[in-house]
């Protein structure tokens, strides 16, 4: 077994800030590492645009060796298999056991599938993103109708962004559109959709799938070969069977410390983590990065920790596919090129700020 002072589960949003920090200025001391799945930490806000062809697929993701050396963090590809809090131990898909003495979660999340008998529907998840767009590629070279389960932000994108590559594109949406965004952004959505011929059905729950039908409750709502889940997050069930408190759905209660309830020695942030106020997105995530990064080094240090505070209101900006994009801010909404311009300058921003060389 491995032992280690610090382990940083997942290469999400705000463990690429954690690492940024460290590269730029003074790590803490101890040895860390940083267990990914892949060799890269992909920025789901552009994936709309890899899929549209507005972006290359080098222009969406943080290659993590460079990052690593820079912030003299051990990188271990592999996938983590179990944890168990009390222990502090991760085992991982390859047999390989770590131990650290504190452990720090941006592992992300599942997607909600509902259930399916038979097997005449492709079902592809949006993430893990490169087994995505492998799928993608073959869905592409070989259009078919296709239903997308989704109606938030990532449901919108993508159906806006692959609209002109497959006949009969359906969105099914368990609520209404965009729900928890102004009703303006919500018609503009609309309209774009209704103009790349997009069937949007609001309000039609997918509750299970049987042979090439898609049911709400008991009655078929759509017949095909391909479904796409942009669906609401899911947790991991090794979550769950860690023993760290989590609420209802299996995601980790953390306190405004960003630490876990139930074991102090765990953080956990992102779309793995339940705290009253913060919504599970990237938005949310980069800015729990920046008090992430002061409380790992103040647990290292024995200082005082930092209380994170999530925002009241968060800017949307939605890929229109086209090179534009609709922005949503409290209760206003607009939408055009200027916009895609101004998603484009953020977007690459990012990737550019986590991108280390050497």
């Amino acid at each position: 077994m491995t032992q280690y002072d610090l382990i940083l589960l997942g290469a999400g949003h705000a463990h690429l800030g954690v690492l940024r920090r460290w590269a730029m200025f003074e790590r803490p001391q101890g040895r860390i590492a940083l267990v990914s799945v892949g060799h890269h930490a992909w920025y789901s806000g552009m994936l709309p645009g890899l899929i549209s062809g507005q972006h290359a697929a080098d222009d969406c993701r943080v290659e993590l060796a460079p990052l690593c050396r820079g912030a003299k963090v051990e990188l271990i590809v592999d996938q983590v298999a179990a944890l168990q809090a009390d222990t502090r131990q991760v085992q991982l898909a390859s047999g390989a056991c770590l131990q650290g003495k504190w452990l720090s979660l941006n592992v992300g999340g599942a997607l909600s599938q509902p259930t399916q008998s038979g097997t005449a529907i492709e079902c592809l998840a949006v993430k893990p993103f490169e087994s995505f767009l492998q799928g993608w590629q073959r869905w592409k070279d070989d259009p078919a109708p296709t239903a997308i389960i989704g109606g938030g932000a990532a449901g919108v994108e993508l159906a806006l962004a692959m609209a002109r590559h497959v006949p009969h594109l359906a969105l099914f949406c368990s609520g209404r559109l965009l729900s928890g965004h102004n009703a303006g952004l919500h018609l503009r959505a609309l309209g774009h959709l209704r103009q790349r011929r997009v069937n949007v059905r609001e309000y039609c729950p997918i509750s299970h799938i049987e042979n090439d039908q898609l049911f709400s409750e008991q009655q078929a709502v759509w017949q095909g070969a391909r479904v796409l889940l942009a669906s609401g997050a899911a947790a991991l069930p090794w979550l769950a069977q860690s023993g760290l408190e989590c609420d209802a759905r299996g995601f980790v209660n953390i306190a405004p410390t960003l630490q876990s309830f139930s074991h102090p020695h765990v953080f956990a942030v992102g779309d793995c983590s339940a705290l009253p106020g913060a919504m599970r997105s990237g938005v949310y995530a980069v800015r729990q990065g920046q008090v992430l990064a002061n409380n790992l080094a103040a647990v290292l240090h024995g200082t005082p920790l930092r209380r994170y505070r999530p925002q009241r209101q968060s800017l949307a900006l939605l890929a229109t596919g086209d090179g534009g994009a609709l922005l949503g801010w409290r209760n206003w909404s607009a939408g055009g090129q200027i916009f895609g311009r101004l998603k484009d300058y953020l977007d690459y921003g990012f990737i550019r700020r986590h991108q280390w060389q050497g």
